[in-house]
């Protein structure tokens, strides 16, 4: 569907029902739920399953959480049959990792990638007012060619498992909201907007419209008090602001843009509405400017995850991480590893947080331990191959230009959004990834009308002086544990030299570029003490985080840190983790470790 990623609006001309509560919900680990005609029929002895929710944790038994394959969601939907003379389509937020889509038994359309919405159109199948039976097949298999990236398996029984290549939990489902919509067969599917910001405190916002039609376009601009305040006519144009108000950092200030389709005689054909910032970001030497002033990026990488509910999108959750964050002095998160949900942004532009927005490119190392493989420099493992997959050079980067133009275009009018990882720890020490990111990089920069700043994270075994891609990237985002992974607890002095070292490196490989630190960390369970410290305790976590702050501050190309994480969070289960990742400075539950602290007294100190 044209307009899929549109953020969905009821107004004049759009309605939407929300689908959201207790569906249908049968694992089908032969495959045949198609076959045996589940879509049409219904499944067979279906489970209560909430929407939007991940499944994994909703189980009491391993195999359920653990679960690999194919699954199935159903529920009806009554379609009003005042909404006759519109499109009508089912819009899921998100469907992790693919989904197919059956309504009464038609099959109405499919995605691939479980972190961007998509559409179907259902006015051949709908019936009026009577209920609609909506049925959706989905699948968390895991291979080179899915995004995030991993491997398959079975046990001896032929039980499927799904071996990720990276560091949080395959959480899977209808994790985010579905909408049944209703919009005009003209309509608005898509916007865009730049900004140019002018010495007198007037700016422009130069939009262009996409319609599905021929009608006349009009745009209007409202200030946040409900003012007209520029209007323009045509799919494309300028909106002149006078005495604009700037979104500034930690200071947001938002617009509502206006788009109306005119039919003749000056008739309503289609009205949308949204909120936007006028602001500007560009990379100038060593630093990143937010409407021409440099920022210093503090903050964390996060997840999508909270207890009971896996990935699954909770407001509740959404609210108290933007609470805390705030509480901290942070200023920045990263969408680590995944496209987060639409209310995280909108939730973001309205605090004036800073985003680097991130695709799903996650796992590009053939390795299941992939966080270990990042730390270890010598790891003899380490060169495994990834890029040089034929399925990698061929399906796999045809699936990651389609998920990085799902999110450039879902997210391209976020004020928040300052920054785009296109992919996260890749193993850019290998010949091989070198013509896979000039594609990807070559491509992305096709699809930003703001020329927003390109980037990825580096691990430490593709450290400066190895890492063969790093010119590709206009911020060198890196991603470094020394002290933890390597060299930590005793060893901690020897860790800080290698950083030194490391980073003077750096600053001859790519002497005019600034540095973001989007990963450091140490795992700490919460409520442990050691005097003097360990690894896990608390005062070592404390430790650690000085060590990293000193070594930052004798850089001058370093204009931001990102802390990982956020709060602890949900992996699989091994040895290397203990119920999960433990580097939150705040616990799965959201408190304060003692971390937390440290960090609010030293971005206190560094202001806005």
């Amino acid at each position: 569907m044209d307009g899929a990623l549109l953020y969905p609006q009821v107004t004049a001309t759009r309605r939407v029902q929300g689908m959201d509560g207790m569906w249908g919900f049968r694992f089908d680990p032969e495959g045949v739920g198609e076959r045996d005609g589940w879509a049409a029929n219904g499944l067979p002895d279906p489970v209560a399953m909430p929407v939007p929710a991940s499944f994994n944790d909703l189980f009491i038994d391993k195999a359920s959480r653990d679960y690999a394959g194919d699954f199935w969601y159903e529920t009806d939907v009554t379609v009003p049959g005042e909404w006759r003379d519109k499109d009508l389509f089912l819009r899921f937020d998100a469907a992790t990792h693919r989904a197919t889509v059956f309504v009464n038994g038609v099959k109405v359309g499919s995605h691939e990638g479980g972190f961007t919405p998509f559409a179907v159109r259902i006015n051949d199948v709908a019936r009026f007012d009577e209920p609609n039976h909506v049925a959706v097949r989905l699948n968390n298999e895991l291979s080179h060619a899915s995004l995030p990236a991993g491997t398959g398996g079975a046990l001896p029984d032929g039980t499927k498992l799904a071996g990720p290549y990276f560091d949080f939990f395959n959480y899977a489902g209808l994790q985010r909201p579905v909408r049944l919509l209703a919009v005009p067969k003209e309509a608005l599917t898509g916007y865009s907007t730049t900004y140019a910001i002018h010495g007198d405190g007037s700016a422009d916002v130069r939009y262009e419209a996409e319609t599905n039609g021929g009608h006349r376009v009009e745009a209007r601009l409202y200030d946040a008090g409900g003012a007209l305040v520029a209007r323009a006519d045509g799919a494309k144009g300028t909106l002149h602001v006078p005495d604009a108000h700037l979104w500034n950092v930690r200071a947001a200030y938002l617009y509502r843009i206006e788009f109306t389709i005119v039919g003749d005689g000056g008739a309503v054909i289609d009205r949308y509405f949204d909120e936007i910032g006028i602001r500007t970001v560009e990379v100038s030497g060593r630093s990143i400017l937010v409407n021409g002033k440099p920022v210093y990026l503090k903050g964390f990488g996060r997840h999508e995850d909270s207890i009971v509910n896996g990935r699954g999108e909770n407001p509740a959750v959404i609210k108290r991480d933007f609470e805390l964050m705030k509480w901290i002095g942070a200023n920045s998160f990263r969408t680590s590893h995944y496209p987060y949900s639409e209310e995280n942004l909108r939730m973001a532009d309205r605090e004036g947080f800073l985003v680097i927005d991130e695709c799903a490119a996650v796992g590009f190392m053939a390795s299941l331990m992939n966080f270990l493989d990042a730390a270890n420099d010598a790891n003899p493992n380490r060169d495994r191959g990834f890029f040089d997959d034929p399925v990698v050079r061929g399906k796999t980067i045809a699936v990651h230009k389609e998920a990085v133009r799902e999110l450039f275009e879902r997210d391209r009018n976020h004020p928040s959004v300052i920054m785009w990882s296109l992919m996260n720890e890749p193993d850019s020490a290998a010949d091989a990834a070198v013509p896979y990111f000039r594609e990807i990089f070559g491509y992305a920069r096709t699809l930003d009308p703001q020329g927003r700043p390109l980037t990825y994270t580096n691990l430490m075994s593709a450290a400066a002086g190895k890492d063969k891609c790093h010119q590709f990237a206009d911020v060198i985002c890196l991603n470094r544990y020394y002290g933890w992974y390597v060299q930590g607890g005793y060893q901690l002095a020897g860790a800080r030299k290698a950083f030194i070292d490391e980073m003077n490196r750096w600053m001859e490989v790519e002497p005019d570029k600034p540095f973001v630190f989007t990963e450091y960390g140490a795992d700490t369970d919460a409520g442990v003490h050691k005097l003097p410290s360990v690894q896990w305790s608390e005062e070592y976590q404390c430790e650690y985080l000085d060590m990293q702050h000193e070594v930052f501050d004798m850089f001058d190309a370093v204009v931001g840190e990102q802390m990982w994480n956020l709060c602890d969070f949900q992996t699989g289960e091994g040895i290397m983790r203990v119920d999960g990742n433990k580097k939150g400075a705040f616990t799965r539950d959201r408190q304060p470790k003692e971390a937390a602290f440290l960090l609010k007294r030293r971005w206190e100190r560094k202001g806005a």
